[in-house]
């Protein structure tokens, strides 16, 4: 999506209702600069205001992500390029969460172990007051870093049954205590109630 056409769009379908920034925020509930962050493509409006801001605007919200109107014919070719280019964006986004998985499990394990050979020296030392804190310190750390990466995991792109094909993001009880090899998983499937290894697919 190309956010500085959408912007122009915006701002010249705001002139052609005669409205200004200030007006067409308020009437949205939000701030002038938020409209004008918008019209300058350094942001694209929440999903939250879209419908509202279409209907104010006299546009579809296909329209506004092409940032131009769309006649009828050109209307169905507009939708299938829209939601290929947000499947790459969610695929793009849901690739970098797994990248970011991989890396805190791997900094979590390092400043882990590094906490615990300090810990050991400074017990080796007698120096108690010291090591204890560090001992619980360094469990926590890991506990909450591991943590984070499960959730990461588990949200990051959805789960395939093999049996009837659904796209799911299983629960958190049903994640974590299911047998697994990488990312993929034996889950029961939400659909077809069917146990299968369900593999890991970056868009639904």
């Amino acid at each position: 999506m190309d956010q500085i056409k959408i912007g122009k769009f915006i701002a010249s379908l705001r002139k052609e209702q005669g409205l200004t920034q200030a007006v067409l925020a308020d009437r949205l509930g939000i701030t002038d600069r938020a409209v004008s962050k918008w019209e300058t493509g350094k942001c694209l409006p929440d999903a939250s205001v879209m419908p509202e801001l279409c209907d104010i605007l006299k546009i579809s919200v296909s329209e506004l992500f092409a940032g131009e109107r769309i006649d009828m014919e050109n209307l169905r070719e507009s939708n299938e390029k829209l939601l290929l280019e947000l499947k790459e964006g969610e695929e793009r986004s849901n690739r970098k969460l797994l990248h970011i998985r991989i890396s805190l499990i791997v900094i979590s394990l390092v400043v882990y172990m590094a906490i615990l050979i300090i810990a050991s020296f400074l017990f080796k030392m007698e120096l108690l007051n010291f090591a204890i804190p560090l001992f619980i310190t360094a469990f926590v750390l890991l506990i909450s870093l591991v943590t984070i990466a499960i959730l990461i995991e588990r949200d990051a792109g959805y789960f395939e049954c093999p049996e009837c094909g659904e796209r799911y993001v299983p629960t958190m009880r049903a994640f974590i205590v299911s047998p697994h090899m990488g990312t993929t998983h034996h889950l029961k499937c939400p659909k077809c109630g069917k146990k299968a290894w369900h593999k890991k697919v970056m868009t639904k």
